[in-house]
């Protein structure tokens, strides 16, 4: 793709220092730091600003996404791309694991397994993606993440492992 393709669109965002975020991870419960972001307290990560998250809500072992499906999430099929859908489905679920954990302990994905059941386009209008802990452990924790569009129809739904481990605090506190 070229510069000089006719009709071509652009798309401008910013973004905030992810180690503002990064900084506060195992400083604050899950949950509070969940809560913080989607209040507006602490910037938002910048995946969120990549593919245009509307809107999150958090409470414990539950977390849930709101996207508008835009053009720029096309693949060259004239639907979302699974890439997107699976950033969705990987946050949700993860979030909804870190709203269980206590201060100084972290997490990180050790998988995700989608199934792909629709596809979304601009007339799917809102996906709705709903992340719940199915069981946590002291070591792991398994989480499920379900996709649906404006109409309740599901897109695609997920299962993650997590791995949860101490976050080692060295430093005082950036934000």
């Amino acid at each position: 793709m070229t510069q000089t393709q006719p009709g071509l669109r652009h798309r401008t965002f910013s973004w905030s220092d992810p180690a503002e975020n990064a900084a506060l991870v195992g400083r604050r419960d899950g949950l509070a730091l969940l809560r913080a972001v989607t209040a507006g307290e602490v910037p938002p990560p910048p995946v969120m600003h990549l593919i245009g998250l509307d809107r999150m809500t958090a409470d414990e072992g539950r977390v849930t996404l709101e996207m508008t499906v835009q053009e720029f999430h096309y693949n060259p099929l004239g639907s979302v791309h699974g890439g997107v859908l699976s950033i969705l489905l990987d946050t949700a679920a993860g979030c909804a694991v870190h709203s269980t954990l206590p201060a100084g302990i972290g997490y990180t994905s050790l998988d995700l397994n989608v199934k792909f059941l629709r596809p979304a386009t601009l007339e799917s209008g809102v996906l709705r993606c709903e992340g719940t802990v199915i069981q946590r452990g002291r070591r792991v924790a398994l989480a499920e993440s379900r996709l649906t569009d404006e109409r309740g129809r599901l897109i695609a739904h997920a299962t993650s492992s997590c791995l949860l481990f101490e976050v080692p605090i060295d430093e005082p506190p950036t934000a």
